[in-house]
């Protein structure tokens, strides 16, 4: 099942509750591009590869491709996402969960982006959904433990993957590189980082992206009063739709998560940048061919980590990476706690 771009106009001008729906869903994709999209691009500014509005631009570009072309591929991801929680039943009340579920999300991230604190809006997503989903359902029923699993299974990789291959990545091109003059490899290294970072940018497009779909097409059923839809197809339009608005989120408050991750954190060559976003697009990758949703957000951080670690563990402000490490750790408990007070009152209310 897949819905037409002319159609869901048409239902958007006369419901009401889709374009609540809508509008919330939008915000949350805008919030991503603050908190997510910046890291596929922040260390090849930090290391002054490439402009921020430059990098801006591509990002937005390379972001759509990755929503396109992985969708077309692989769509198990949005799949995941669907099914992870149960919003059947009474499509009106299920409804107004979902969007309270949004709305703690937006201000999760809000809150994270003001501190400059690079939180996996992915985790937010699953977290608000899941504790809007408990509230809607009176209890754990409203989780699909065999979906979830995957979530916790992403954690792990996303987190233990990044951070390996960040080390091994930077080792290996250091050994390679270890004769030759510095002046001649900054400049080849210049021009990988900004393919690393459309890498990146496309990697990010292909996970996040598809998550944020998935929750939309859930949104646009239950407000036509469809609860129980169990396959659906992506169109193209909304593929679109979800990567301009994270774009336009990316240029609009970037800079501040820009600063922590590819400035804060550690202090990177242009080899050392290029290793970062190689390690992460390697584990994005893997991730989005088996299906499994993985935060961008956790997957470069822990890769800039490892490549700072393999110089010496003193490159590292571990001083940040403790309150992004914090910041990660609260997000499923805060966010989730949030969704599910939030799903409460609004169920009252309306």
């Amino acid at each position: 099942m897949t819905v037409l771009f002319y159609d869901f106009l048409e239902k958007l001008a006369s419901t009401p509750a889709l374009l609540v729906t809508t509008v919330l869903t939008l915000g949350v994709v805008l919030v991503n591009g603050w908190t997510d999209a910046p890291n596929a691009i922040a260390t090849c500014i930090s290391t002054r590869s490439l402009g921020p509005r430059a990098a801006i631009v591509m990002a937005a570009i390379f972001n759509f491709l990755g929503v396109f072309v992985m969708t077309m591929v692989n769509a198990t991801v949005a799949q995941t996402i669907y099914k992870m929680v149960d919003f059947g039943g009474n499509s009106h009340e299920a409804l107004v969960a979902l969007c309270a579920a949004l709305l703690a999300i937006v201000l999760w991230a809000t809150a994270a982006w003001w501190f400059g604190i690079p939180t996996s809006e992915s985790h937010a997503l699953i977290a608000g959904i899941s504790g809007a989903a408990i509230a809607l359902q009176g209890g754990l029923s409203g989780i699909n433990p065999q979906e979830w699993i995957k979530v916790v299974y992403g954690l792990l990789l996303s987190a233990g993957m990044g951070f390996g291959a960040g080390w091994l990545v930077v080792k290996l091109i250091e050994k390679i590189c270890f004769r030759m003059d510095r002046r001649k490899t900054n400049g080849f290294f210049r021009k990988a980082q900004i393919t690393g970072a459309a890498g990146m940018a496309f990697m990010h497009g292909a996970q996040d992206g598809q998550k944020f779909m998935g929750v939309f097409m859930l949104g646009m059923f239950l407000a036509q009063g469809r609860a129980n839809v169990t396959q659906f197809q992506i169109p193209v339009w909304l593929m679109l739709l979800c990567s301009l608005v994270m774009s336009l989120g990316t240029s609009i408050g970037g800079l501040r998560i820009i600063k922590s991750v590819g400035m804060d954190m550690v202090k990177l060559d242009k080899h050392q940048g290029f290793s970062a976003d190689l390690a992460a697009v390697i584990s994005l990758f893997t991730a989005s061919v088996t299906g499994i949703p993985v935060s961008t957000t956790h997957t470069k951080t822990t890769a800039i980590m490892g490549v700072g670690a393999a110089k010496r563990l003193s490159s590292v402000n571990w001083s940040i990476v403790k309150e992004m490490v914090m910041a990660w750790v609260l997000t499923f408990p805060g966010c989730g706690l949030i969704g599910f007070i939030m799903a409460l009152l609004f169920m009252r209310i309306f």
